[in-house]
């Protein structure tokens, strides 16, 4: 049997590419990069060569990029620092973001007394721009608006530019979880004003445990962790040297074939939603992720018009690897918080699958899972 690997949102395979990158990289450049001596120099250089690199894609400047172990490191550091460095004593978020964005807000209602303010969402999971704009402007007190770019169960796609001005007009500051993005889509900062992002590795045929965070110049950076003065005081803990290499490498790969890797996905992905809706009619996309205007292309969360708890465990019995939510939480008994806000709760009760491709997807994996979904149903 086959393995058949439709979980990408997930994590990703690493590109051969990286691994030999990283590989090399053990070899070669070993040194601390805060030693002194050649070794660690070369350690060193490396590590502000990939930083240089890694900015280039974003239009930024070196110095705004911190390394970090992740995408829920970074945004915890810049939640955490926007309120204890930066005065923010209100953010206004959603309730489908990751959790690594709502629970650290949580942790900071709690312990640092900010208003948590929760904009409104609508039936498709795009946010409700004009409820946004009221949040912002009644707000008393200095704000951070924290909206993550694209959702990582349902795909839905948040306006940036827009709520970027809103942001910009309002002096409040815009914080986007960008995991989903990096790697997927060209993202400009020079043109689309945000004042932090996080990045993940793993989402894009990096290594696991390296991400980094984008704090916009000026904006100061408070650290979490004490220690030694890494990543400019920004962040203590000897750097990472042969991940944020194949980081790096992972990123350069994406970006240099993002468009043909673009169209081969989004070929994909269409040929699966036919073949689903030729099964039944009463297949359902949430959040609208069968749209290719309104969803990224990697992902596609389907619900079927049956309740099935053994569904998951089926497709992994025969093979084929898929998510029911966020697999940030497998081995809990927790549906998905993003569905719970969206759907009726007659909808909610019928199983929902997110299917998330990558360039390593092939027709024939997807033949043979349409197949097994039709034997199932």
């Amino acid at each position: 049997m086959n393995a058949i690997y439709l979980d990408n949102a997930a994590t990703t395979k690493i590109d051969d590419e990286v691994l030999q990158t990283m590989h090399k990289s053990m070899q070669d450049v070993f040194g601390n990069p805060s030693s002194t001596h050649q070794f660690g120099r070369k350690a060193k250089s490396a590590v502000e060569t990939a930083r240089k690199n890694i900015a280039k894609y974003l239009n930024v400047t070196a110095s705004e990029i911190v390394f970090t172990a992740g995408g829920t490191e970074a945004d915890n550091l810049i939640l955490k620092n926007a309120v204890l460095n930066l005065g923010v004593k209100t953010i206004i978020t959603s309730k489908i973001e990751h959790h690594a964005v709502l629970h650290t807000c949580e942790f900071l209602e709690k312990s640092e007394n900010i208003c948590l303010e929760f904009v409104d969402v609508n039936a498709d999971g795009t946010i409700d721009l004009n409820h946004l704009e009221q949040l912002i402007s009644n707000a008393s007190t200095k704000v951070l608006v924290s909206l993550m770019h694209i959702n990582n169960e349902i795909g839905t796609i948040l306006p940036l530019k827009k709520v970027s001005l809103l942001c910009k007009t309002y002096n409040a500051y815009f914080h986007s979880d960008t995991v989903q993005t990096i790697g997927h889509f060209a993202l400009d900062l020079a043109e689309v004003e945000i004042d932090f992002i996080a990045a993940s590795a793993h989402k894009f045929h990096g290594p696991k445990g390296v991400g980094f965070a984008y704090f916009k110049k000026g904006s100061g950076i408070l650290p979490m962790f004490h220690g030694g003065n890494q990543e400019r005081g920004a962040r203590s803990s000897t750097e990472n040297v042969h991940s944020i290499l194949g980081m790096q490498k992972a990123m350069e790969i994406a970006y240099t074939n993002l468009e043909n890797d673009k169209k081969h996905i989004i070929e994909l992905k269409q040929f699966f939603v036919d073949g689903l809706k030729n099964i039944s009619k009463n297949i359902s996309f949430n959040g609208d992720s069968n749209e290719a205007e309104k969803c990224t292309y990697t992902i596609l969360n389907v619900r079927f018009p049956i309740q099935n708890d053994m569904l998951l465990f089926s497709l992994d019995m025969s093979g084929i690897a898929v998510s029911g939510g966020s697999a940030c939480q497998s081995g809990s008994n927790k549906g998905s918080h993003v569905l719970a806000e969206i759907l009726s709760d007659k909808d909610a009760d019928n199983t929902s699958v997110r299917f998330s491709f990558s360039k390593f997807t092939t027709k024939d994996e997807l033949e043979i899972t349409l197949k097994k979904i039709e034997e199932l149903l």
